[in-house]
C-alpha cells in the first residue's frame, strides 16, 4: 500500500521554491559525499532557477502540517548537434528516505518525461554512480537504456 497515495504532488519549481528544495539538494550532495552546506546549496538552487539555467520539479506530500517537501529532480538543457534537437540532462534525482519506494522518483521522472516530449526534445540522458543500484532499477523499469556505444570522459579543470 503507498501511504503517500494522492497527497503526492509535482510541481515546476520558481524562485520563491528554491527555499524547499535546497534541504533536499543538501541531503543529495551528502549522498555523494560532499560535507552540508545549506547556504551555498540554496544560492546553487536560486541561481539556477532564477537564470532559467535547469527546470526543477518539486515533489510534496500533503500532511497534517501543511505541504512537506519530498523529493525533487533537475534538469539541464542541451543540443545534440548530430539530430539538431534539443536534449535534457537528468541531473539530479533525489528522494527523501521516509519518502522512498512509494512512487516519488518515479512521478518526478514521468515529469522529466513530460517536459522532454513538451520541448519536442531528442532525449533524456543521465549517468549515476556505478553503486547506486536502487536509481539503475529505477531507470531501467522506466525504459532508460543504458549506453553500450559511448564511453564517458572527464576532464577536471
Amino acid at each position: 500500500m503507498n501511504p503517500i497515495g494522492n497527497s503526492l504532488k509535482i510541481v515546476r519549481a520558481e524562485i520563491w521554491h528554491a527555499e524547499l528544495i535546497a534541504p533536499l539538494f543538501d541531503a543529495y550532495r551528502q549522498f555523494y559525499q560532499q560535507a552540508s552546506d545549506y547556504s551555498a546549496a540554496h544560492r546553487f538552487i536560486t541561481e539556477r532557477l532564477k537564470a532559467s539555467e535547469s527546470v526543477v520539479f518539486l515533489a510534496t506530500v500533503e500532511g497534517e502540517g501543511g505541504s512537506k517537501p519530498v523529493g525533487f529532480v533537475q534538469l539541464y538543457p542541451a543540443f545534440s548537434s548530430v539530430s539538431m534537437k534539443r536534449i535534457w540532462i537528468l541531473n539530479d534525482l533525489f528522494v527523501a528516505p521516509e519518502a522512498r519506494k512509494q512512487g516519488v522518483g518515479a512521478a518526478l521522472m514521468e515529469s522529466a518525461r513530460q517536459l522532454a516530449v513538451a520541448t519536442a526534445s531528442k532525449e533524456l540522458i543521465l549517468e549515476t554512480a556505478i553503486d547506486n543500484l536502487s536509481a539503475q532499477r529505477l531507470y531501467e523499469k522506466l525504459g532508460y537504456k543504458r549506453d553500450t556505444q559511448y564511453h564517458r570522459y572527464a576532464l577536471s579543470v
